[in-house]
């Protein structure tokens, strides 16, 4: 009979507690990922370019599709009465009647045919583009490339109006937010229009860095003297 084995010996429990431990991987704070140097360095780390969230676009969906159910249900109704042996409705023999007898250069058929135009154009438009213009998308974190968040403009304009009234000399600030430029309009209260000029541009791109927006937009500053 082979004998039961013992407790495990010292030796073979120094030897467990000198099994190799896996390191622990350190995850960066988010305040660093988003104050970085480079502003584009989220989107090199993931592989990806982060665009604007696509917009359901529900109000011209629900325009659009209330304008065809009505002319469909208005048509087969019609064609419904004449196969039960009724006359067509008075608006489409009027239809007909108008289709047939007007030339093409007639003002009102070049008139509906510019506006259907118009509306298909607009159509096209709505579908090929994402909409939300009103959002700036941000960087995506390089361990998660598919977290998507988006920053409203008018937020983002309170921020860096926050940060512009914290420039010494700044008695009022103006912000607006593009998607692509930042305006900022600020009244000079004391110290050298120049420098507060200087030291806001600084303070406004700081600010903007922190707030890791994919595509940063570039800051353009105007500075007044506002006497007392």
């Amino acid at each position: 009979m082979t004998p039961d084995p013992g407790p495990p010996g010292r030796g073979s429990a120094s030897s467990a507690h000198r099994a190799p431990v896996p390191p622990a991987k350190e995850f960066e704070p988010p305040e660093r990922d988003v104050s970085g140097s480079d502003p584009r360095a989220g989107e090199r780390d993931s592989g990806h370019r982060t665009h604007r969230p696509w917009s359901a676009r529900r109000l011209p969906a629900a325009l659009v599709a209330s304008v065809i159910l009505v002319a469909a249900i208005a048509a087969l109704v019609d064609v419904l009465a004449v196969r039960a042996g009724r006359p067509a409705a008075a608006w489409r023999r009027h239809l007909a009647d108008e289709l047939a007898t007007r030339s093409v250069d007639d003002v009102w058929m070049l008139t509906g045919a510019a506006v259907a135009a118009a509306l298909g154009v607009w159509l096209i438009v709505l579908a090929l583009t994402p909409g939300h213009r009103h959002w700036l998308p941000m960087r995506s974190p390089a361990d998660c490339p598919r977290l998507r968040a988006s920053l409203d403009r008018d937020g983002a304009a309170r921020l860096l109006r926050d940060a512009a009234l914290r420039v010494p000399g700044v008695g009022a600030a103006h912000v607006r937010v593009r998607r692509h430029r930042v305006r900022a309009r600020a009244d000079v209260r004391f110290r050298d229009p120049r420098e507060v000029k200087d030291d806001l541009t600084a303070v406004l791109a700081e600010e903007r860095d922190q707030l890791a927006l994919a595509r940063p937009p570039r800051i353009v500053v105007r500075v007044r003297r506002r006497a007392d």
